[in-house]
């Protein structure tokens, strides 16, 4: 009878931590998503107007990640140390503010300035949702709740494609360019959403006045239990963590995806221009650039069910980076934005399918202790692709770039296959509620 009681205690708990939370912070992501890569659709008509070359357009869309780089891991420590709640909404409000200014840019020099600032400001906010992931969810629904977090790319992509693209083409208010209004249109809602953020976020389980002393009491006791076997099959003190070269394959692992996935978003507007003859409008690119992003969120979800249920994330991982080599390397060879578009959308499967699954994976490497900083370092270092990633093209052909991608996704593919970590065990109950 008591084994019952905590079977629906359990049932309960992770259901209204689900519903409570996940929604919410796919709506901050989804935000931050657009905001960070609406510049790909700004160049559509911004290059020519403020007479920004390839070269200067790729380092525009790479510097916004040396402030990310430079500021996530204090970033990440302050949340940690001063709650979830204040810190996100922080950050959220002072990156909406650049992202307005952004639209009254009137020199290159004025975007480099602003984009450091927006790496800056919005620096911690991701690797702070995976953290306060820890807080919440246990190893075993944790691939699920970052693969609903990661569905921001794909559906920033459907939405942040037609709606900037007609921004663009529409709104031209008081004389200012349709690609102005676009950036301060879509920077107002962070700044309300961070606001937001100060009344919805919960920091703990103990705080939560929509958990009945039962639940909370239960969802701690079961993440104190996962912190305990963490700290008895990973490095517990941040010097040991440093020094671990499990961490730094995990680096390179996210490095590799990431490079793909930001050189690709931030030009595949362009791309789809130079590859189409007939159109006459920046909203019709717009609709043929959310088609990769479409199949990557089916992926995406399936990747992150199908991991969790199988307790098998490495392998989905290797899997993952195959399907984006395979899709990276045909599109080098491309001669239309039809053949294109198919190829990116084969590749898309595994851009991101692996993201829900590896950001999981990723936790599984470090104990309360050494996560703040650990969680951090690695997307630090991997978000040095968001800077690497644009400048591909912007430097190289078409063809070229597409190689390059393809020769990432061959380093991640097999620096996963060498990685290894301690998998927690999922019993068949659990895998019953998976399925």
């Amino acid at each position: 009878m008591e084994n019952m009681n905590v079977e629906v205690v359990k049932q309960r708990v992770i259901r209204k931590t689900m519903l409570r939370i996940l929604p919410f912070i796919l709506i901050l992501y989804i935000v931050a998503h657009l905001d960070r890569v609406n510049i790909g659709y700004a160049a559509l008509s911004m290059n020519a107007e403020l007479a920004l070359s390839a070269e200067v357009f790729g380092l525009l869309s790479g510097i916004f990640f040396i402030g990310y780089f430079l500021f996530e891991v204090p970033s990440n420590m302050i949340l940690h140390k001063v709650g979830a709640r204040v810190w996100i909404a922080r950050i959220m409000i002072t990156w909406g503010i650049i992202v307005v200014l952004t639209g009254f840019v009137q020199s290159a020099a004025h975007l480099y300035v602003l984009r450091f600032l927006l790496g800056v400001a919005e620096a911690g906010f991701f690797p702070g949702i995976l953290l306060y992931f820890t807080y919440w969810f246990r190893k075993r629904e944790r691939a699920i709740a970052t693969s609903v977090l990661i569905l921001a790319l794909p559906i920033g992509s459907i939405i942040g494609a037609p709606l900037s693209t007609w921004i663009m083409d529409v709104v031209q208010w008081g004389g200012l360019s349709g690609w102005r209004w676009m950036f301060i249109l879509e920077g107002i809602p962070a700044v309300v959403l961070g606001i937001v953020v100060l009344f919805y976020l919960t920091n703990t389980p103990k705080q939560a006045k929509w958990l009945t002393k039962e639940e909370s009491d239960w969802l701690e006791g079961e993440l104190e239990k996962e912190r305990v076997e963490s700290k008895r099959v990973n490095k517990t003190t941040k010097k040991e963590m440093l020094k671990d070269i499990k961490v730094w394959q995990l680096t390179l692992v996210y490095f590799a995806n990431y490079t793909a996935m930001y050189g690709l978003g931030f030009w595949l507007p362009s791309i789809v221009k130079s590859l189409t003859e007939n159109v006459s409008s920046n909203l019709q690119i717009g609709w043929i650039t959310m088609i990769p992003a479409l199949v990557g969120m089916i992926s995406l979800l399936f990747m992150g069910w199908n991991a969790s249920r199988t307790n098998s994330h490495r392998i989905h991982i290797v899997i993952s980076f195959l399907i984006a080599l395979i899709g990276f390397g045909a599109s080098a060879f491309a001669t239309s934005s039809v053949i294109m578009i198919i190829l990116l959308s084969f590749a898309a499967i595994g851009l991101y399918g692996f993201a829900g699954v590896y950001m999981a994976y990723m936790t599984f490497f470090f104990t309360e202790s050494t996560a703040p900083v650990g969680i951090a370092l690695v997307n630090s270092f991997a978000s040095l692709g968001g800077f690497v990633g644009p400048m591909i093209f912007g430097l190289v052909t078409i063809k070229s770039g597409m190689l390059l991608l393809a020769a990432l996704a061959a380093i991640g593919m097999c620096t996963t296959i060498i990685l290894k970590s301690k998998q927690p065990t999922v019993d068949a109950n659990v895998k019953a509620e998976l399925v």
